[in-house]
């Protein structure tokens, strides 16, 4: 089994590949004190972790709405012991605003459960299209070639279409639960273990790299095919689309005072 895929059902979350990338060139670049790749499995294990911990926990908007029921409650309690008009009308009103917040609590506590039911779901499908390629493996060792091709050609296919069409509904209907560890969430773990905050820097560089262009015309005056060579190469290289060991381009601008 493949590290990533070991992860992903250990803590029951995707991986995306961005995410592995980002942990890659981030902690090669912020933390000096740790060696590749384990520091790059470090942050992907923590950010996993992170991702996990939330989608057992209460949603934060749920959470809010509680808290705010409690506190019509204990107000509400308050003043039924009081008489006057003032405090009459103030409960009439708490009492509206406290059955519309349970309305809403009850609204969106059906749909978490949902959610957490759907990846259940997903995760089910994951471990038993990992029990299948585990049992093909066996089944190529000992050459039962019938359960191989029962597998191979059958359960194998069936359930990775499976896994696709829940993956897929998973991304149209979640609105309460993340399960994806993104660069995002990569940048957060970072940020928390050096108190760089990376994924501003990260929003600021994406910012800096789109509008390159418009940066350099301001400098450079009348050399519009080299400004777009040169933010491309920049741009490939902060991709990592680029040679490493290589230069970022080389690009030759005249100068205006060269003949022609």
């Amino acid at each position: 089994m493949v590290l990533k895929e070991r992860y992903e059902l250990h803590h029951h979350v995707q991986i995306t590949d961005p995410a592995i990338v980002a942990a890659a060139t981030l902690s090669h670049r912020y933390i000096a004190d740790r060696q590749l790749p384990d520091k790059a499995i470090d942050l992907i294990d923590e950010a996993a972790s992170s991702i996990r911990m939330q989608i057992d926990s209460k949603p934060e908007e749920l959470d809010r709405l509680d808290r705010r029921i409690i506190q019509l409650k204990l107000e509400q309690q308050a003043l039924k012991k009081e008489s006057d008009e003032a405090s009459k009308k103030r409960l009439d009103m708490l009492n509206e605003e406290l059955e519309d917040k349970e309305r809403q609590y009850s609204g969106l506590e059906e749909e978490w459960k949902a959610e957490k039911a759907s990846l259940s779901g997903t995760q089910t499908i994951k471990a038993e299209l990992e029990q299948a390629k585990i049992a093909i493996e066996q089944a190529r060792r000992v050459g039962d070639l019938a359960q191989m091709s029962e597998l191979q050609y059958g359960k194998i296919p069936e359930l990775e279409k499976q896994l696709a069409a829940a993956t897929q509904l998973e991304g149209k209907t979640m609105r309460l639960l993340r399960n994806k560890v993104t660069e995002t969430e990569i940048a957060d773990v970072l940020a928390r273990w050096t108190g760089i905050p990376v994924a501003r820097m990260m929003e600021s560089e994406r910012d800096k790299l789109l509008r390159m262009e418009e940066d350099l015309h301001h400098r450079v005056i009348g050399q519009d095919e080299a400004v777009e060579a040169v933010s491309n190469a920049i741009r490939r290289s902060r991709a990592g689309l680029s040679d490493p060991n290589r230069p970022i381009g080389s690009l030759p601008v005249p100068r205006p005072d060269w003949g022609r």
